[in-house]
């Protein structure tokens, strides 16, 4: 967990966003960015370990896969046009976060259908201030999507790290484990291929203030 420094305390979370927005990026840009980071071994963010290049390599294939299979229905597309206000959708991430491989497909698909809806991607680690005020019990969690009202620039809601049944998964395993194996991790990612994304869908579908 990071603390926040002095200067960090007297900046308003209005200030960060301002100050994040040259940094953001499309959600094409940042594929192609992790796609060209795992035919290089690499990852994002400052430390560059095997493990984290060899997660980057695995997500690239999963969102590859999640941005050609994830289906919409004509119901939730309804839901998604009707959204008459625009929002800008800024996300929190890493290369080498799992449990964004599944989700950030689903935001991308909705902000496709809807162009009040507009996608950004930020890098957590080059937004740490930013990144300190959507703390997840205290962690630096991601993927984390800041919802603002584009007009205003004012947060109006935020999701993240995970769908409403993925949590409820982590956090009854670590009552009873203390911590995530490598195995539950695995099978996290099975139960999203499961549930196809329609839990991800439903929270934030909820996200959006519809008008």
């Amino acid at each position: 967990m990071e603390t926040l420094v002095n200067s960090t305390k007297q900046k308003t979370t209005k200030d960060l966003i301002i100050e994040s927005l040259p940094k953001a990026i499309t959600y094409r840009d940042y594929r192609e960015m992790v796609g060209q980071l795992a035919t290089q071994n690499k990852s994002t963010g400052p430390n560059q370990t095997e493990a984290l290049s060899n997660y980057t390599l695995l997500n690239d294939k999963r969102m590859k896969r999640w941005d050609k299979t994830f289906k919409i229905t004509e119901e939730q597309k309804a839901k998604i046009e009707k959204q008459d206000s625009k929002v800008l959708w800024m996300v929190l991430t890493e290369s080498w976060c799992g449990d964004a491989a599944p989700s950030m497909p689903v935001m991308n698909k909705m902000a496709e259908i809807n162009p009040n809806i507009n996608l950004k991607v930020l890098l957590r680690d080059d937004n740490l201030e930013l990144m300190n005020r959507f703390l997840t019990n205290g962690a630096m969690s991601i993927p984390r999507l800041i919802s603002l009202d584009e007009e205003t620039g004012e947060v109006i809601g935020n999701w993240g790290p995970r769908s409403t049944k993925a949590t409820e998964m982590v956090e009854t395993y670590k009552k009873e484990h203390g911590t995530l194996t490598p195995e539950f991790k695995q099978d996290l990612q099975l139960w999203y291929n499961t549930d196809k994304g329609q839990n991800i869908m439903e929270d934030l579908l909820h996200l959006l203030p519809l008008k």
